[in-house]
């Protein structure tokens, strides 16, 4: 009886692990990516580089239904992970970078594509780290479709 207590144990222990490497892959942040370099910021340091503002870019390498439905910073520039590398050439290099995603996995591998290509970046951040360090995110609702719907196209 003690075998088969601990053959269920052990098979839900190994569908507990396939789902989590399942959710981390679907948000971009598998284990199975080499980890990142970059300093991983801390709420009371983010604080500070966003007390000044003319100084800092914040990059969200999250998608904006992660940014609708977790918060995020009230001013950012938000270009998605798989992106980023291409649109190198539109990003400013005047200004310390922030990179931010949900736990800061894809902000270090973004951070770390930032300073292989000359940025200067002061460090990734992970938005739901900085809350559950009492930071608060600004969450902002998407448009209805009825709002969307009613606005004129543009051609």
């Amino acid at each position: 009886m003690k075998t088969a207590s601990v053959m269920v144990v052990l098979a839900a222990l190994v569908t507990l692990g396939a789902t989590v490497q399942a959710q981390q892959a679907a948000q971009g942040e598998s284990s199975s990516r080499p980890a990142s370099t970059a300093k991983i910021l801390k709420r009371a340091e983010i604080d500070a580089l966003l007390a000044q503002p003319a100084n800092v870019l914040v990059i969200d390498v999250r998608r904006p239904d992660e940014i609708a439905s977790i918060g995020g910073f009230p001013v950012y520039l938000n270009v998605q992970a798989g992106d980023l590398e291409k649109r190198l050439p539109s990003i400013p290099k005047d200004r310390l970078i922030i990179t931010v995603s949900n736990h800061a996995s894809r902000a270090g591998r973004a951070a770390d594509l930032l300073q292989k290509n000359g940025f200067n970046v002061a460090g990734a951040a992970g938005a739901q780290n900085y809350e559950a360090e009492g930071g608060a995110l600004l969450k902002i609702a998407p448009p209805s479709r009825s709002t969307a719907s009613a606005e004129p196209r543009k051609q």
